[in-house]
């Protein structure tokens, strides 16, 4: 994928979340951001439950506070 192409896609991709919460910009920045969060506490859940032997040292675990 070229980098027009990536550009086009982001568009889109930016048009259907907006289009999602029926226009409203907002909404869709604030949807956007409670399924990131969820993504990343998904992430952080995977990390910690991966041995560092086979990600043979690849995967940092950190610290919560």
């Amino acid at each position: 994928m070229g980098p027009d192409e990536a550009a086009l896609a982001l568009e889109r991709a930016t048009d259907q979340a907006v289009e999602a919460c029926d226009g409203d910009a907002w909404a869709a920045v604030r949807a956007l951001l409670v399924a990131n969060a969820a993504l990343e506490e998904e992430v952080a859940r995977l990390t910690s439950r991966v041995s560092t032997g086979y990600a043979r040292g690849r995967v940092r675990t950190t610290s919560t506070k």
